[in-house]
């Protein structure tokens, strides 16, 4: 710079020591233009010493011994451009990455630093502009993350909401509808799952998590101690089906070689109900008990059955026997089911009878059968029988005889009666006294047919 050049304009407001203090920086071994504008921004007072312009004015920032002016400058100059690009990166990483909030604002506060000591020449109000950028965008990326996070807290709470819904559900169903294997599985995922929630999820606070926390645990243990209760319960009753269903197979095993089919048939129906009221013990001590008592009560039916197959063939010929004297004795009724000779009947049914009696037993399956039509034969001769004997009491004959003549009797005073209100011309009388006559009539009939029966 000439000497003779004018002096630079000292700086309407000097940076205190503290900010800006002036240095001598060393010589480069090589020198670089700057890569922008910033050396628009400093000149070289004829001291040499290096200044920046800024909106309050001028200040210093340094010398650059041993260099020309624009070398000076371009130094310092270079300088402002590496921290400007370091604080548009700043800018791009935090609107354009998912670098956090926290770890920005220690990255800005390092950059606020760096810019408020900076011996730079170079746009400084822009360099101003992007450091508030900078903190704009981290406060904007702190509401977002923050509404995140709430989000993130609200959906961490409402999941850990339906664990406890869910192990309460669980605790508070009734023992004898729980589903004890499926029901403990799912608890212990519940609690699994809680944990993975607590280490991976969404913090919540402290009094939300506690209250969460002392329900889940509150739900647990209830459902623990219902299990343990159910069980211990469980057991008791199984005990107690041992011990019965125990002296159940002895009592069947004692049966299982009796001879008394019938009786014995009743007990091991007896037994069976017992059984069944029993309730159940353990799985496999219930499973070998019942392999022991179906033992016992199929050997006994066996051999029954093994005897009533036996009898079943001699049977079978007591049926061919019984089925044609029952041909015989419907020969003895005829097909109105009206006996005439019931002396005739009486003695050709005897002997049928007596052979019937000594044909002895027939199939259960034609039993019921086959004396259902004996019972026929033998009831239509004894009514014939007892028709006979009415018909030959003297004393019902006699008292027959009487009532007829009692109805004539009154027939003919009916009639009478009828003649004198006809004569009077009483409507009224003689319709009353034809009914009455009609109905004697009728009566009258019916008692001289069952005398004139019996007087055949």
């Amino acid at each position: 710079m000439s000497p003779d050049a004018p002096k630079p304009t000292p700086p309407a407001r000097r940076p205190s020591p503290a900010s800006v203090a002036p240095v001598a920086a060393a010589a480069p071994t090589v020198t670089a233009a700057p890569t922008s504008d910033a050396a628009s921004f400093g000149r070289v007072t004829d001291e040499g010493v290096v200044m920046v312009r800024t909106p309050d004015g001028e200040r210093e920032v340094g010398t650059y011994p041993d260099a020309t002016a624009e070398e000076a400058i371009a130094f310092f100059a270079r300088k402002y451009d590496e921290l400007a690009g370091s604080a548009r990166l700043l800018l791009q990483r935090v609107t354009q990455t998912d670098l956090s909030t926290g770890s920005g604002q220690q990255q800005l506060a390092a950059l606020r630093a760096q810019v408020a000591e900076a011996h730079v020449v170079g746009d400084l109000a822009a360099l101003d502009g992007i450091v508030e950028q900078i903190a704009t965008a981290l406060t904007v990326k702190a509401q977002v993350e923050g509404e995140a996070r709430a989000a993130a807290k609200a959906q961490a709470a409402e999941e850990r909401e339906r664990l406890v819904v869910e192990a309460e559900a669980l605790a508070n169903t009734a023992p004898e509808r729980m589903q004890w294997k499926s029901a403990t599985s799912r608890m212990r995922e519940l609690l699994d799952e809680w944990k993975t929630a607590q280490r991976s999820g969404a913090r919540l606070d402290k009094d939300v998590e506690s209250a969460l926390w002392t329900r889940f645990s509150h739900a647990r243990n209830g459902f623990d101690k219902t299990r343990r209760n159910f069980f211990a319960k469980l057991d008791q009753e199984h005990n107690v089906a041992k011990e019965t269903k125990t002296k159940l197979v002895a009592e069947a095993q004692q049966l299982s070689t009796s001879t008394d089919w019938n009786a014995t048939a009743g007990a091991f129906k007896r037994l069976m109900g017992e059984w069944k009221k029993a309730g159940r013990a353990s799985r496999s001590e219930d499973d070998a008990l019942w392999a022991q008592f179906k033992a016992a009560q199929d050997a006994f039916f066996s051999a029954k059955d093994a005897v009533v197959a036996a009898e079943n063939e001699e049977f079978e010929a007591n049926l061919k026997v019984k089925e044609d004297l029952l041909a015989k004795a419907q020969k003895i009724v005829p097909a109105d089911g009206k006996v005439k000779d019931v002396d005739a009947a009486k003695a050709a049914l005897r002997p049928i009878q007596d052979a019937w009696d000594a044909a002895g037993k027939v199939p259960r399956k034609d039993m019921d059968r086959i004396e259902r039509g004996m019972r026929r034969i033998e009831q239509a001769v004894r009514d014939a029988e007892q028709s006979k004997w009415k018909r030959t009491d003297p004393e019902i004959t006699a008292r027959a005889r009487s009532m007829v003549e009692q109805l004539e009797k009154g027939l003919a005073d009916v009639q009478k009666q009828l003649d004198k209100a006809v004569a009077a011309g009483n409507d009224k009388k003689v319709k009353e006294l034809q009914d009455a006559l009609e109905a004697r009539s009728a009566w009258l009939e019916q008692v001289r047919a069952s005398a004139g029966e019996l007087d055949a």
